[in-house]
């Protein structure tokens, strides 16, 4: 919330006036003073449970210092030092943490244990917190430190959305999660992921209030059509110097003791638990490579004998080993998919249970007692379940066995990354945010929102496909766009009240949060229609690509003096029309935007003179092609630190479709709806019945000059189609046809003469597969790129 709000001519209107491009915008001063309405929720994920909104707005002082409350400095010492670096990088200003009497700027940081709430009652006393913004000072308040971090997050989460980063809107926030295990696992074992990966991933989860991180640390490929399991790939992931279990770890990767301390001190800084899992007595084909003779078949398996009672003393003398190294107070030990001795099976299940016990954890396990177990008799109930699917050991038969259990359910949350079952290009966000919450399971086997054995829920991606050749960050893709979704149902439900599609926005804007040194958001493609994400930029100096990739906690900064300058190549010749420019604390007075068609005859475009503040600009002109944009620095407000920009984005000419009222002839399933082509999320689809001359139509909403469409295509795409418009959705007029396009997935911009309608058709007439028409994006443009 910014109190100036810089206002700009469009260029549309002033191009009216003049004979060339030239946009010149001069500087402008809000007129309209502060209203007296009431301060709305601010946008966090996940959503705040509870907001009473006040009046205006706190703002950061050049003097803003985080204070910790006094008795409370040594426990939140190390807090207030990591916020304050986490708020140099969202912000660009530096505060120092205080021991002393808060002042007006300050942001205070206080536990309060006596601090409860009704509505959150043990959550809240757990993991809760309360944000109280004043004009004056921000509170942070909790019973503990785990829900100081949460307010954390949440007060950086609203500078980073803020246009200036320096503004909180006045109001008192009252929070708490839902549940208790809110949480992510990732399979090691089939392949592993780098020190560096595992730290960013925890910095993650503390960003979206996640706080169970369960690492799979065993597990072995398939067999298949292979001759022998030698052939298979196996590994386990923990290195011990201790010489007895030399050469248990896996060669390709693994982590010794020092790794692991660093993965729980980062976790304990972002309020995440590490669940680690050894898995046995199946899956274990790592442990029977290092003692064949613990193997079934002589070690021709990759399931544990568990006749032989060295077995399960070795399986003990491994949980010895480590445990000590693990600061959860919960450690998993497996138990799945284990059918060859069920009887024996019981008994290792209850004897590892008990050791673990004995060790000072409490056990988890993979629910299999459904398959394994005629009933659950004589079964250790003391046991944490996760319930990863209905037939092994699902929900309702968890709750009359007594067991506590985790909402792990494959068919909803798993990704096992490019298969083709599984969600092998990851899970299901827009059915995720509509439809499901911790309680929910599929078939019929739900259970009631807050059931006291229902602990929460975790989603999981197992690395089935050991021969693939994907990269870590290529998981990350798959899983960080249902992140933020998963994040806002476990800790607040349906609460934060607006459309998948303005949720996601905001988790794009919000990005992967501060501290993270390896994995960047892959989500900052917008639906805004910016083209300049990713390009290849060069500068004055400073590194020019940090305004362009799409991470809102790095910025390029030119270094002192007036004259600079930064420039993208858009890689092609794009119909544009703005610039979007978002200033950190070093900002331009004086600049222009110029551009090119081929990088050395350069046009100006707009220019901005008189600016005097940080935040956002954004520079509208007439429409025109260009493949290379300028940022020219000719007066910096601060001369002796130059220029620096968070983002500099270069926006086509606006979607006509974008979130318009959308039609089809048909839907294969409700969920694959015809809106979905038009809501700017590009992994949500339109499917059609499976059957050729099927349509999707969109409503501009009144006559728009018409001469761009773009077409996304799934697998199933058009093989043949019409693009018709028309000005009542009866009377169609076709202004292109297309014809004998390949099959498969592929974009097709399809380029016509400029025709005036309110409608636009996609109307089918053979599709390329026998299913039906399928698409991703359904994009309508005012003008081509190629347009002179």
């Amino acid at each position: 919330m910014k109190r100036h709000a810089p206002q700009f001519l469009t260029g549309i209107a002033l191009a009216l006036a003049l004979s060339t491009p030239l946009l010149v915008v001069q500087s402008a001063t809000a007129t309209a003073a502060e209203g007296n309405s009431v301060n709305a929720r601010p946008d966090v994920v996940p959503a705040l449970q509870q907001w009473e909104g006040g009046t205006g707005s706190f703002e950061l002082r050049k003097h803003s210092r985080i204070v910790l409350a006094k008795k409370q400095v040594k426990e939140l010492d190390e807090q207030g030092t990591q916020l304050s670096a986490e708020i140099e990088q969202v912000t660009g200003r530096k505060l120092h943490v205080s021991p002393r009497t808060p002042q007006d700027g300050d942001i205070v940081l206080s536990i309060d244990p006596a601090l409860a709430d009704p509505g959150g009652d043990a959550r809240f006393a757990e993991e809760g917190y309360t944000l109280t913004v004043t004009d004056h000072n921000v509170t942070i308040a909790a019973p503990t430190a785990t829900g100081v971090y949460y307010g954390t997050r949440s007060l950086l989460q609203i500078l980073l959305l803020d246009d200036g980063r320096d503004s909180l809107p006045v109001g008192r926030a009252v929070d708490w999660p839902n549940y208790k295990v809110r949480g992510f696992m990732l399979d090691v074992g089939r392949r592993f992921f780098t020190a560096d990966y595992i730290r960013d991933y925890l910095r993650l989860m503390g960003w979206f209030k996640l706080n169970q991180l369960q690492l799979h640390l065993n597990d072995n490929g398939f067999k298949g059509n292979k001759p022998s399991w030698s052939q298979v790939q196996a590994g386990f992931r923990l290195k011990t110097d201790n010489p007895e279990l030399a050469g248990l770890a896996s060669g390709d990767g693994a982590y010794d003791r020092a790794d692991w301390e660093s993965f729980e001190d980062t976790a304990a800084a972002n309020a995440v638990t590490i669940i680690p899992e050894i898995d046995a007595p199946a899956h274990s084909l790592a442990f029977i490579r290092f003692r064949p003779s613990l193997g079934l078949n002589n070690g021709e398996s990759d399931h544990l004998d568990l006749s032989k009672p060295e077995t399960t003393a070795f399986m003990k003398s491994v949980f010895d080993e480590f445990i000590p190294w693990f600061r959860s107070p919960d450690v998993h030990f497996g138990a799945d998919e284990y059918t060859v001795d069920k009887p024996r099976y019981k008994v290792y299940f209850n004897e590892m249970a008990a050791h673990i016990r004995a060790l000072g954890k409490q056990p988890r396990a993979w629910g299999s007692l459904s398959v394994m177990a005629t009933n659950s008799d004589g079964y250790d109930r003391n046991v944490t379940m996760n319930s990863w699917n209905n037939g092994w050991y699902g929900p309702q038969a968890l709750k009359r066995d007594g067991y506590s259990f985790i909402n792990t359910n494959d068919a909803l949350l798993y990704i096992v990354p490019f298969a083709g079952y599984y969600h092998g290009h990851g899970l299901d966000g827009k059915y995720l945010y509509d439809q499901w919450e911790p309680h929910v399971f599929p078939g019929g086997q739900s259970v009631a929102p807050g059931d006291p054995q229902l602990l929460g829920a975790m989603s999981a991606v197992w690395n089935d496909l050991t021969e693939a050749t994907y990269t870590e960050l290529d998981v990350h893709g798959l899983v960080e766009p249902t992140f933020g979704v998963l994040a806002q149902k476990m800790w607040s439900g349906a609460k934060s009240g607006v459309p998948y599609s303005a949720f996601l926005d905001t988790v794009r804007k919000l990005g992967v949060g501060p501290g993270l040194m390896k994995v960047a958001t892959t989500l900052a493609a917008s639906a805004s229609g910016e083209v300049s994400l990713g390009k290849e930029a060069t500068a004055s100096g400073g590194e020019a690509a940090a305004a362009f990739d799409g991470v809102r906690t790095t910025k390029w900064a030119s270094g002192p003096g007036d004259d600079a300058w930064l420039q993208v190549d858009l890689g092609k010749p794009f119909a544009i029309s703005e610039v979007e420019l978002d200033w950190a604390l070093a900002y331009g007075r004086d600049y222009e935007i110029q551009v090119s068609r081929d990088g050395e005859n350069w046009t100006t475009a707009a220019r901005r003179t008189g600016r005097e503040t940080a935040g956002t600009d954004l520079l509208t002109f007439e429409p025109l092609t260009a493949r290379h944009v300028r940022l020219l620095g000719t007066r910096a407000g601060r001369r002796h630190n130059g220029y620096a920009l968070w983002s500099m984005r270069v926006l086509e000419i606006p979607d006509l479709a974008l979130h318009r009222p959308t039609t089809a002839s048909s839907s294969e399933v409700l969920s694959l709806a015809p809106e979905n082509a038009t809501d700017g999320d590009p992994k949500t689809r339109w499917a059609s019945a499976y059957r050729d001359g099927e349509w999707i139509q969109v409503d501009l909403g009144s006559p728009q000059s018409v001469q761009r469409v773009l077409l996304d295509w799934e697998t199933a795409s058009g093989r043949d189609y019409d693009i018709q418009v028309s000005d009542d959705a009866a009377s169609w007029k076709t202004v292109l046809s297309v014809r004998d396009k390949p099959q498969g997935a592929r974009v097709d911009e399809l380029v016509f003469a400029p025709v005036t309608a309110r409608y636009v058709r996609i109307q089918g007439i053979k599709r390329s597969s026998s299913f039906g028409y399928s698409l991703f994006r359904f994009e309508v443009r005012s003008l081509s790129p190629w347009a002179d």
